[in-house]
């Protein structure tokens, strides 16, 4: 079923699939001692400069929890949006294996700005508190939007000068790119960023994210923590290989521009209707949007999609790599026939 709900919903690329079957070649040696996961690692380090070091891991909470594990230790503090993925969607998954304090901060775009940070960095040395270590941001964020390379560095610049470490969600980092105009290394290691969990899963991928480290100190522990979180796999080039094309000849930057355009043009069909109210900015894939009542019982009922926050009927919707012409189309008859 064809739907607007998550772009995890959408299917593989086939140069990305046709990766994984040329993979399952004879044998090869297991845990990443195989010549697709050092391709994959020299192209990662194309993009991301030669000091970039990748973990590949097998999904995104795991990526998460392996990379601020790296940053923190039991008695830091990790602090991020109200709405960050790792406080709502992952089951409190890097607190358990961090076990760090995730101290939330309420935004109303997603994105979280130094003067939001800034009055939560004290209590410093005080062994009653809970010292803070790391923050975590989303590129995409959750809400939609996305941060520009003035707004990371300015970030990082800030945690820097106190010890921290900044790490980047970048499960829709090449959304965020395409909608930049920059590279991926503009917006990551080049604006302060500490480490990365960079994936593809959204954006034409199967499965599998890398963890990607910049900092010397970061990594020295990093294959330790990944075996400990149950996160290597013994089979790895079949993640590792995926990254080859996804990489090569811009695939990555191709199927997000895509994906972008058509949450464009699913937005001018929504705006047609007056009685429809973006509620964030369109800056990505996803749209975040209100609308009556019964016109969302008529909606729901030909489409799967999520709702954002039910009290005042918002609702989300998100496009894909593969998103057509044909699916935006017959969005828009729905909506026509249930508008009257």
């Amino acid at each position: 079923m064809r739907s607007f709900a998550s772009d995890n919903n959408s299917g593989v690329h086939p140069r990305v699939m046709d990766a994984i079957i040329k993979a399952n070649d004879n044998h090869a040696v297991g845990y990443g001692d195989d010549p697709w996961t050092e391709a994959a690692t020299s192209k990662i380090q194309e993009v991301f400069g030669k000091d970039a070091s990748p973990f590949f891991v097998f999904n995104g909470t795991g990526a998460n929890s392996v990379a601020l594990q790296a940053v923190t230790r039991p008695f830091n503090s990790i602090l991020c949006a109200e709405t960050a993925h790792i406080n709502v969607d992952e089951c409190g998954a890097p607190a358990r294996m961090t076990g760090c304090a995730i101290v939330t901060i309420p935004t109303t775009d997603g994105k979280l700005t130094p003067e939001l940070i800034r009055p939560h960095l004290k209590n410093f040395g005080v062994c009653h508190h809970s010292q803070p270590k790391a923050v975590y941001i989303s590129q995409v964020s959750e809400l939609g939007t996305i941060y520009t390379i003035e707004e990371v560095k300015a970030i990082a610049d800030l945690l820097h000068s106190y010890d921290m470490y900044l790490h980047m969600d970048g499960a829709r980092l090449a959304n965020a790119c395409a909608y930049l105009n920059c590279s991926m290394r503009q917006v990551t290691v080049d604006a302060g960023v500490d480490i990365l969990s960079f994936g593809g899963t959204k954006n034409g991928m199967m499965m599998g994210e890398a963890v990607v480290s910049f900092r010397p100190e970061i990594t020295e522990n990093l294959r330790f923590y990944r075996k400990q979180s149950a996160q290597l796999a013994s089979k790895l080039r079949y993640l590792s290989a995926q990254f080859i094309p996804y990489l090569e000849n811009n695939l990555w930057l191709e199927n997000a521009m895509k994906a972008n355009i058509s949450a464009a043009k699913l937005a001018d069909v929504l705006r047609q209707y007056p009685e429809i109210h973006f509620t964030q900015k369109i800056e990505s894939n996803q749209l975040f949007f209100t609308i009556p009542a019964e016109a969302l019982r008529k909606l729901q009922d030909k489409y799967f999609f999520y709702m954002w926050n039910e009290e005042i009927n918002e609702a989300r919707l998100v496009t894909s790599w593969d998103t057509s012409g044909e699916d935006i189309a017959e969005f828009e008859q729905s909506l026509k026939e249930i508008f009257g």
